[in-house]
């Protein structure tokens, strides 16, 4: 799949220089920076429904500092 975007002029010359300085093409550069990127949201949402899947079933979510609090008594 082919996908046309606009960058800004300093994007452009950032990719332009990392590709000339690494010898990758800026094509690899933004099919791994969309790659992180979509694997970063994804995970947010997957934590999201988790969340709501934990809350819906009645439990209720507390601080990591309270979890910690009661762990060292």
């Amino acid at each position: 799949m082919t996908i046309s975007i606009r960058l800004t002029k300093d994007e452009e010359e950032r990719l332009d220089s990392l590709a000339r300085r690494t010898g990758r093409s800026k094509s690899f550069y933004v099919k791994t920076a969309l790659h992180e990127y979509l694997t970063d949201l994804e995970d947010a949402y997957a934590a999201d429904e988790a969340i709501d899947a934990f809350e819906a079933g009645g439990r209720r979510s507390r601080p990591l500092a309270a979890l910690e609090a009661e762990i060292d008594r």
